[in-house]
């Protein structure tokens, strides 16, 4: 499986590459900077690529912009954003997107490099890896702005491993539960959310991402008006 790693840590690169390598994986490109990912992407045609989020020349939001671009561009590539930082509204553009093959993990919460592999694999071949903090923020941020009925404890764990993109039957395996008890916490989860159920799995996720985004627009033009 093919990969390109764009962070502008060359420590941190070298040795992801490294450790990509020692999992299975051929790096073929390392960038240090997010301005000539997308050429790449074009001339490499990876499987998947690695990148930050803050990267030269302002170390903002560099990274997650050229993520979007690759997913609009490539749709089958898959693309993983690992990064420190959270950068709520286009982390929700790159996650609500429709072409499936995107993750999003927090560095200093991958612990397992045989988890990140699998999460890398997951994403390169469509699917979504996104950590369950990142959800929960998310969710947060709306339910601090808006009267969203609340999910309870058991519903944002079940979210949570959703996130992951685990299966109904993972989950249940996980919470030591059965896999009609996961079923009944999803469709609520999705009822609270005003939401239909979709027919994939990291469809689901992305779908309440999606709802978010919508809702933080409407929001925004009630406070600040048409313009």
């Amino acid at each position: 499986m093919r990969v390109i790693l764009a962070d502008d840590a060359a420590l941190v690169r070298q040795g992801l590459a490294r450790l990509l390598e020692d999992n299975g994986f051929e790096v073929v490109a390392e960038l240090g900077s997010g301005d000539r990912l997308l050429d790449c992407v074009s001339r490499l045609e990876p499987d998947v690529v690695v990148v930050d989020v803050r990267m030269p020349p302002t170390h903002t939001v560099e990274g997650l912009l050229a993520a979007i671009d690759i997913k609009r561009h490539h749709p089958h590539v898959g693309v993983m954003v690992l990064s420190q930082h959270l950068e709520t509204r286009y982390a929700v553009r790159l996650l609500s997107g429709d072409a499936g093959g995107v993750g999003y993990l927090l560095k200093e919460r991958v612990s397992d490099i045989a988890e990140f592999a699998d999460a890398l694999r997951r994403v390169a071949g469509g699917g979504s890896a996104v950590d369950p903090e990142i959800v929960n923020r998310l969710l947060e941020r709306r339910w601090h702005r808006t009267p969203v009925d609340p999910l309870s404890p058991r519903e944002r764990e079940v979210l949570a491993l959703v996130a992951e993109g685990r299966s109904n039957q993972a989950i249940a395996q996980h919470l030591f539960i059965n896999a009609k008890t996961v079923e009944s916490h999803v469709a609520a989860i999705f009822t609270k959310l005003r939401l239909l159920p979709q027919p994939a799995d990291h469809r689901r996720v992305l779908a309440a991402l999606s709802h978010l985004q919508s809702q933080d627009h409407a929001h925004d033009q009630g406070r600040h008006g048409p313009k």
